[in-house]
């Protein structure tokens, strides 16, 4: 599976690190993903979900 929030759909992003002279190397900005069992349709499952993503909607997964 791949490193993706299953509700907002975010995902690993790409860009640059800095060093103090300005120069740039490729880095990756990965999601702060978490692991949650909700119940869907009276399935429950284990999702993906982004922590802030789960902290701003967390109502409707309790």
């Amino acid at each position: 599976m791949a490193r993706q929030c299953m509700f907002s759909g975010k995902k690993t992003k790409s860009g640059n690190n800095r060093s103090h002279s300005n120069r740039a190397t490729k880095r990756t900005y990965k999601v702060n993903l978490i692991k949650k069992k909700v119940v869907i349709d009276g399935i429950p499952l284990t999702v993906k979900i982004s922590s802030r993503y789960y902290k701003k909607y967390r109502h409707l997964f309790a």
